[in-house]
């Protein structure tokens, strides 16, 4: 029990997984929703749609925290970003792309049509990268 060594957290990071992305609302109430991410050992990186109560939210306050669990059928595991966020417009597009690559099947023909429809409209996307300030974990 205890801290993740640092290459199994790299490889449970590898894996894919959803995250969990805290924000605060004007209030100070933190709120969770389930996110796609991408790890590149310096920076988090999601992306999300102009107007979403999620980017009004990191806009107010910035500070957010991405929790990454283990699956209920691995050891008890989870990695958390503690960070502040910055929007960004830039390669929002590319980084859909990469995340539905991970996390879709896209030989399903839905899939890959919605992906095709958002690649017809790449300004409605952002990226939020959190660069750590802080990162814990844990290992069962």
């Amino acid at each position: 029990m205890g801290i993740m060594a640092e290459d199994y957290k790299e490889e449970f990071l590898k894996k894919t997984r959803y995250g969990y992305l805290t924000t605060l609302t004007k209030s100070g109430a933190p709120k969770t929703v389930p996110i796609w991410f991408d790890w590149d050992e310096h920076v988090v990186r999601i992306f999300s749609v102009v107007g979403t109560v999620k980017l009004k939210r990191i806009e107010n306050d910035p500070r957010v925290t991405v929790l990454v669990a283990s699956d209920m059928d691995e050891h008890e595991a989870w990695v958390s970003f503690d960070g502040h966020a910055e929007i960004r417009s830039d390669g929002a597009i590319e980084l859909v792309e990469k995340l539905a690559d991970r996390y879709w099947d896209l030989s399903d023909p839905e899939k890959r049509e919605t992906i095709e429809r958002w690649k017809t409209m790449p300004e409605i996307f952002r990226i939020i990268e959190i660069v750590p300030t802080k990162i814990r974990s844990y290992f069962d």
